[in-house]
């Protein structure tokens, strides 16, 4: 008998102490949590600081520039592992735990690993754990650098901001570009012109369809060094390229060209318009928009290749956009969705219209069954067209072929880019992609105009596409 309660009690001690060593691990590990939270908000802070201060001078120097990218793509991952520690902390929480989602469609709820985060395994704890140290050596090492450039960034000019460029500016008009935007601005403002006669600096801006190339140029042309630094600004078709031979009497002072290339163009008309450019207006310089790879060999300096913005550039963003002015910690559940919608348009490298379309109808309605909705709707949307014709929408979009939009608007309809006259267009309805989304039957009967994006500021610039039948539009091929 006294063996059995010896027996009985040690077991109980020892149950008592592995508890103890459990409460004290738990707490130790919450504990650490903590401090690695407190300890990236500040370095983001700091990171934030030096970043907006950068943006604000005209930098020359190349490896300031490449300073400036790496400390920025710290940053965006620090921002995601902050939201992951965050998001971890409130589901441990019991008033979090008792959030309903019996309201949110279940056909939607298959995408978003709610449940995946309820228990997690040891195994998860040291990835996130890894992740979070990672994140944080990374923005101590990346500012632990920037000593020296903050000193130079002290001697660098600082740019004008008027009220517009700061609205541009915190709207993210020009996210993730300010190693590209410092590099258009040096050679617009440097005397940076070949020597002889037939010499002309030439740009050349490569990036994909959406990728914010004509979005780059706008931006800095519209500093008020560039504009005292041209006489004048022209912006041409690469199509009808020497149309600009009619035009010879009105040209004058030094000039800045700017030709969007959607399709390649001879030797021969380059050469002719070139020599009459060089004829005209010495000292002028010629800025080429494409996708195509092959026209950077009409470049006089290295070109500017646009890339796709990194899986943390575009949740970023992303977030931004979708919350506004809203504090994304009194959402939880929407920031989690918020990373489902980044993954989605991740998968197959999105254009930054569909990111600010998406973001601004789900900024009006910050509402989980209403923002899982939306999130339904564009992965059936993309997994129909990509079962359908075999590639993603994107693509189709890109190649000027019809899009099936059934899942959008909740009837059998096909988009296309808009290419009708002027006298049809007057004369079609028109639906916003915004109130499509929100609500499919606002959607007019037969064909109509659907106005994917508005511009938020002047002149306030649409982009419009053509809606017919399921029936009419079909892919070609």
């Amino acid at each position: 008998m006294e063996t059995a309660i010896s027996a009985v009690a040690s077991e109980l001690v020892s149950q008592f102490i592995s508890f103890l060593m459990n409460k004290y691990n738990s707490l130790s590990h919450a504990q650490s949590e903590e401090k690695v939270v407190q300890r990236l908000q500040h370095l983001l802070m700091r990171a934030g600081t030096i970043i907006e201060e950068a943006d604000t001078r005209y930098i020359t120097n190349s490896g300031m520039m490449m300073q400036v990218k790496t400390l920025s793509k710290a940053m965006y991952q620090g921002y995601r592992v902050l939201d992951k520690l965050r998001y971890c902390a409130l589901q441990n929480s019991a008033g979090f735990d008792k959030v309903s989602i019996n309201d949110s469609s279940s056909s939607s709820l298959q995408f978003i690993p709610f449940k995946r985060f309820r228990t997690t395994s040891k195994k998860d704890d040291k990835a996130m754990c890894l992740e979070s140290y990672g994140a944080l050596e990374s923005l101590e090492i990346s500012i632990a650098n920037m000593a020296e450039f903050i000193v130079l960034l002290g001697g660098c000019e600082r740019m004008s901001r008027r009220p517009y460029d700061i609205y541009l500016y915190t709207d993210n008009f020009m996210f993730g570009r300010r190693t590209e935007k410092q590099k258009l601005m040096s050679f617009l403002l440097e005397n940076n012109n070949l020597p002889g006669d037939h010499a002309l600096a030439i740009l050349p801006i490569i990036g994909g369809v959406g990728v914010g190339k004509k979005t780059l140029v706008a931006h800095v042309c519209g500093d008020e060094r560039v504009h005292s630094r041209f006489s004048s600004i022209l912006h041409l078709n690469g199509h009808n390229l020497l149309t600009i031979l009619d035009h010879g009497r009105t040209m004058f002072g030094t000039m800045l060209v700017i030709i969007e290339f959607a399709s390649d163009v001879g030797d021969d008309e380059w050469k002719m318009f070139h020599s009459f450019l060089i004829r005209m207006s010495r000292g002028s310089k010629i800025i080429i928009i494409s996708k195509l790879k092959r026209l950077a060999r009409f470049g006089s300096v290295q070109p500017i290749f646009l890339s796709v913005l990194s899986y943390d550039e575009l949740r970023y963003l992303f977030k931004k956009l979708a919350f506004g002015s809203a504090d994304p910690a009194e959402h939880p559940w929407l920031v989690q969705i918020a990373d489902e919608f980044t993954k989605v348009l991740y998968i197959v490298p999105s254009t930054l219209l569909a990111t600010n379309t998406l973001a601004d109808v789900l900024r009006k309605n910050l509402n989980v069954r209403f923002w899982l909705c939306i999130l339904d709707k564009v992965i059936r949307y993309a997994k129909r067209n990509a079962s359908t014709y075999g590639v993603h929408p994107n693509m189709l979009f890109e190649e000027g072929h019809h899009v099936d939009i059934t899942d959008i608007a909740l009837h059998p309809l096909s988009v296309k880019r808009y290419t009708i006259d002027v006298s049809i267009k007057e004369e079609s309805p028109s639906v916003t992609m915004g109130e499509l989304l929100a609500d499919p039957s606002v959607r007019p009967e037969g064909d109509f105009i659907l106005i994917a994006w508005e511009s938020r500021i002047p002149p306030h610039n649409l982009v419009h596409l053509f809606v017919t039948s399921r029936t009419q539009g079909t892919h070609e091929g």
